[in-house]
């Protein structure tokens, strides 16, 4: 992790540059597609009324089945492409979180730091404001479709898996909490000063 002095923004918050684990990667790449594969068998299985007892549970097994295709196949896909870049994984500064893809949220949009787990996998998940300014501001079809489906399984379109970073998930979840309390900080006082100086010009 390199944290290197942010000289346009406030002095209090610092950019920190975490790197992407290509070793965790390439654990994570294979145990994706292996989840994936259970999905479909629990389709297929559901489908055609194998090893599915009893009967009326065929549905609830499609359904869980669909989810991990769609949910494990996501990530598997992000680890794939993640494998071969070279960008810090994550930033973080003044401004916000900026991911590697260049999206960048704000901390005046973030309402609270989430943390959600499907299947054992945590996730560290940004709330925000405005989460459809999100997913219509997507650079093209298939971002705009993830961003959707993020929204819909984890209640916002941007997510943060710590498994792809050089960092700890609890040592990531602390730095974002302390560096969104520290930018509300900011910004309070910033506003502060700007009440005075209308209340003197008044």
């Amino acid at each position: 992790m390199c944290i290197i002095p942010d000289m346009t923004l406030p002095e209090q918050i610092e950019q920190i540059e975490i790197p992407l684990s290509k070793k965790k990667l390439l654990v994570l790449f294979p145990c994706g597609i292996v989840f994936v594969g259970l999905g479909l068998f629990l389709m297929i299985s559901s489908a055609y009324h194998v090893f599915v007892t009893p009967f009326f549970l065929a549905p609830y097994f499609f359904a869980i089945g669909l989810i991990s295709v769609l949910f494990f196949g996501l990530c598997t896909a992000v680890i794939f492409l993640k494998l071969f870049d070279k960008k810090a994984g994550l930033i973080i500064n003044g401004q916000g979180i900026v991911f590697s893809d260049g999206l960048v949220v704000p901390w005046s949009d973030v309402e609270k730091i989430r943390i959600y787990e499907f299947k054992g996998q945590k996730f560290l998940v940004p709330i925000v404001k405005n989460p459809q300014d999100y997913i219509d501001g997507a650079t093209n079809l298939i971002k705009r479709k993830m961003a959707k489906m993020s929204f819909d399984i984890c209640g916002s379109p941007v997510s943060i898996v710590a498994s792809h970073l050089q960092i700890n998930f609890d040592n990531l979840y602390d730095l974002l909490t302390e560096k969104m309390n520290d930018n509300q900080l900011v910004q309070a006082s910033s506003d502060g000063v700007e009440i005075v100086q209308r209340a003197n010009g008044g």
